[in-house]
């Protein structure tokens, strides 16, 4: 079965040319031009990624990014015109996934199109299965995460990760102990060379706090060595 992805764009050419590339890909794709067509196709449609421009006419890209995460969650990636770090995070920390500014390459756009799906389908399928020396599941402080089943929860209250976020809390699961840097993280979940000023990695981590109702000041799980990176003890 081809993914379905959603594409939410009021600049015609732009969402035109993307459907263009997506199609040729072998990609099911329904398009939109505002928020209000988009919101009845999440309610309708079973999609599997969904591509949002920050500037509509009848809401911003963030709030539908938002009201999106409310059920669901499939990969979002931001499309917009604006390259302020803080518009960057604001998305992130909504539940974006990914994040591109206009104007962008249309294959660059396609490369992540297809990792954020990568990622997704893994998390999601049984075929995501450890080999005989890999662990499963790890158990910390009342913290459970599960690999084949792509279960989390908190004193056994389940908590709604997206695809991204629970790679994040697996990883720093899996280095239980030590200190793993921005860069080493970005690396081993995105897949891309980390960059100078990537604020991406620290948008994810205050979204994973806020979803385990960590204290800002003395967080339980996820701790900040500052200037060095992030551990899980």
């Amino acid at each position: 079965m081809n993914e379905k992805i959603m594409i939410v764009d009021d600049e015609k050419e732009i969402a035109d040319l993307v459907e263009v590339y997506l199609r040729n890909d072998g990609y099911e794709v329904l398009k939109f031009y505002n928020a209000a067509d988009a919101l009845k196709c999440v309610e309708q449609e079973s999609l599997n990624l969904a591509i949002l421009d920050v500037m509509l006419p009848d809401m911003d890209g963030f709030s539908l990014c938002q009201h999106i995460r409310e059920k669901h969650f499939y990969p979002i990636i931001m499309l917009t015109a604006r390259v302020e770090d803080m518009d960057k995070i604001t998305g992130l920390t909504l539940g974006a996934d990914d994040y591109i500014t206009k104007p962008f390459n249309p294959l660059e756009l396609l490369a992540r199109v297809k990792t954020q799906l990568r990622r997704y389908i893994r998390y999601n399928t049984a075929d995501a299965q450890p080999s005989n020396h890999e662990l499963d599941e790890y158990s910390i402080k009342g913290l459970y995460i599960s690999k084949s089943s792509h279960k989390c929860t908190i004193n056994n209250k389940e908590l709604t990760l997206t695809p991204i976020e629970f790679s994040i809390l697996w990883y720093l699961c899996e280095h239980q102990g030590n200190v793993v840097s921005s860069e080493e993280l970005f690396e081993a979940v995105w897949g891309e060379k980390y960059l100078d000023n990537n604020n991406t990695v620290m948008a994810h981590i205050a979204r994973l706090r806020e979803k385990m109702h960590e204290p800002a000041r003395k967080p339980r799980y996820i701790k900040t060595v500052w200037g060095v990176g992030y551990t899980i003890e």
